[in-house]
């Protein structure tokens, strides 16, 4: 056989820039063979006729780090046409993990990015790993059906040097130079970079803020991100509050090479501030800034119950609750000073704090989504039923947690719901897509189909992209940022992750909430439409819905070390 694989008669967008072209791929040991006339034999052959062949899709926005130590297939990114994944993002992740600090480690999962705690306690027991290099040599040894790459992230590196301090204080000289060595080894090893955090959603374990929101960012997280310029460079990945810091990104970028942040999102009541945002953002490209916008085509849209009460940590008077067991939750919702303290803080926050004004707009579009004690207000606007019965909307909302024992759950949109702003955003020439969240708030949503959802969304049914530019966003963009040598191009030599796709019917498919992570624990999920096939190295590892590597197969995905790509 002259192949291992050819893809015959599909249209061809390789990644380039070039416009579309009708031809096939060929594959053979693990890479791009042929592009274009292919003649010649195959072990496999698959018709691409009607079809579009693309490189495989990046998500530079993942939350895997704990979910690939007990599942391989990264489900469900491939799914969705993604071969290629960047873990570690926020500053979160689960590596380096001393021993006495693996608890508060998952708790900080568990609260801020909505991970099953008996989920993480199950799925990572044993942890054969500690430092950051020998997580990375335990992704490798395990084997991915994807290509995984991963960032060091800095509240875990801040809790290994300082322990529960981490939440309470500044670091001191020596041990920000402890820090910097983590890091400095961690990028010799091949982590792509250095992430953080600065915002204020990010409540930890016990209602306190994540490590790195303790950092200083002169004195902690530049001399941090120093460390990654001098062990070869890399990219820093910072998430900040509402309103970004643009001379630190400046900083941090002459410090490691690149910045990206999340996230440039269109915000519910003020469409002047993400304006604002992409005019600096602009102003940072035009001066040939290598500092990266995320934005997202999908609207920030989470289902959320009391027992993680995420759209609420931002506020202070919901600290007490945050920071409860659920039985306290339970009887902290229910008292009336409580009550009376939250509402006040809405009313008078949204006044002089954005992100407060923000969660009253947010809401105002409060749903109902499940609620087995009253299921006639499921699917039902808060606002609008408390009206009908006469009472506060809070108070309503709160009645219903504690009846059911907090198992009541809604649905809240938080950022992101203006399309027109959405598609300009998405057409800028210095945004990259980003904010998939693919594994964590995993009960709450699932923005891991964001391929799939653009492809038809804002390429087929609003026209708001061609073909070729949602493909350089998906592919040859992330990986260009990323250092993904080889990858994000249909080019002989360049890695064999190819994409096969219909492009009238690709989409994003609706919700389902399934219970197939570690200890029964639940999540969301998307089943695509229109995904024909999905190769990763060579390998055909889903066809028209199904996944073709069993358990025990060899996993084609490769370990993404920065200094070997």
């Amino acid at each position: 056989m002259d192949y291992d694989l050819r893809i015959v008669g599909g249209t061809v967008i390789d990644g380039s820039g070039a416009e579309r072209f009708r031809g096939d791929v060929a594959l053979s040991g693990g890479r791009i063979a042929a592009v274009g006339e292919v003649s010649g034999s195959a072990a496999r052959t698959i018709d691409a006729e009607g079809c579009v062949v693309a490189p495989g899709f990046i998500d530079i926005h993942s939350h895997y780090d704990a979910q690939v130590m007990w599942d391989p297939m990264l489900t469900v990114s491939p799914w969705h046409g993604v071969t290629s994944v960047v873990m570690g993002n926020c500053g979160f992740g689960v590596a380096p993990a001393k021993p006495g600090n693996r608890l508060p480690l998952m708790q900080t999962l568990e609260n801020v990015e909505g991970m099953s705690l008996a989920a993480l306690e199950e799925g990572l027991d044993g942890w054969p790993f500690e430092s950051f290099p020998e997580y990375l040599d335990a992704i490798e040894a395990r084997g991915t059906a994807v290509n995984v790459g991963a960032m060091v992230g800095h509240s875990a590196v801040r809790l290994d040097v300082m322990g529960l301090d981490s939440t309470e204080r500044p670091a001191r000289p020596d041990e920000v130079e402890a820090m910097a060595r983590i890091v400095g080894e961690a990028v010799a090893a091949g982590a792509l970079g250095f992430s953080s955090s600065t915002s204020r959603l990010h409540v930890g374990f016990a209602g306190k803020p994540v490590p790195s929101r303790l950092a200083d960012m002169a004195s902690e997280t530049i001399p941090l991100a120093e460390a990654v310029g001098r062990n070869g460079g890399g990219v820093v990945q910072l998430t900040n509050g509402i309103e970004p810091d643009f001379a630190a990104f400046e900083k941090l970028a002459r410090a490691a090479g690149t910045v990206t942040w999340t996230a440039l999102l269109t915000r519910i009541g003020d469409d002047s501030l993400h304006e604002r945002h992409r005019e600096q953002a602009a102003r940072q490209h035009a001066d040939e800034l290598p500092i990266y916008p995320q934005v997202s085509c999908r609207p920030l849209t989470m289902e959320f119950q009391f027992a993680a009460p995420f759209p609420f940590d931002r506020l202070d008077s919901f600290k007490p609750a945050t920071a409860a067991d659920a039985d306290g939750k339970r009887r902290i919702l229910a008292d009336p000073a409580f009550r009376a303290a939250v509402k006040r803080e809405l009313a008078e926050g949204a006044a002089v704090e954005p992100q407060t004004w923000a969660l009253v707009m947010a809401l105002e579009s409060l749903e109902v989504s499940a609620c087995a004690e009253r299921p006639e207000l499921e699917g039902r606007n808060v606002p609008e039923a408390a009206a009908e019965q006469g009472v506060d909307p809070l108070d309503l909302t709160f009645d219903l947690a504690v009846a059911s024992g907090l198992e009541t759950r809604f649905r809240i949109p938080l950022a992101n719901t203006n399309e027109g702003a959405i598609a300009t955003l998405l057409t800028e020439p210095f945004t990259v897509l980003g904010l998939s969240d693919a594994g964590a708030h995993a009960s709450q949503l699932c923005d891991a189909c964001f391929s799939t959802h653009l492809l038809g969304r804002w390429v087929r049914d609003k026209g708001a992209l061609t073909l070729e530019q949602a493909i350089d966003h998906l592919c040859a963009r992330p990986a260009a940022i990323f250092g993904l040598a080889g990858r994000g191009r249909l080019a002989p030599g360049w890695a064999g992750d190819v994409v096969v796709f219909d492009p009238e019917t690709v989409g994003a498919g609706p919700l389902e909430r399934v219970r197939d992570l570690p200890a029964g624990a639940d999540r969301l999920i998307s089943i695509p439409t229109g995904v024909r096939a999905v190769a990763v190295n060579g390998t055909v590892v889903r066809r028209d819905n199904e996944t073709l590597l069993g358990a025990d197969d060899p996993m084609p995905g490769q370990l993404l070390r920065r200094a070997v790509n």
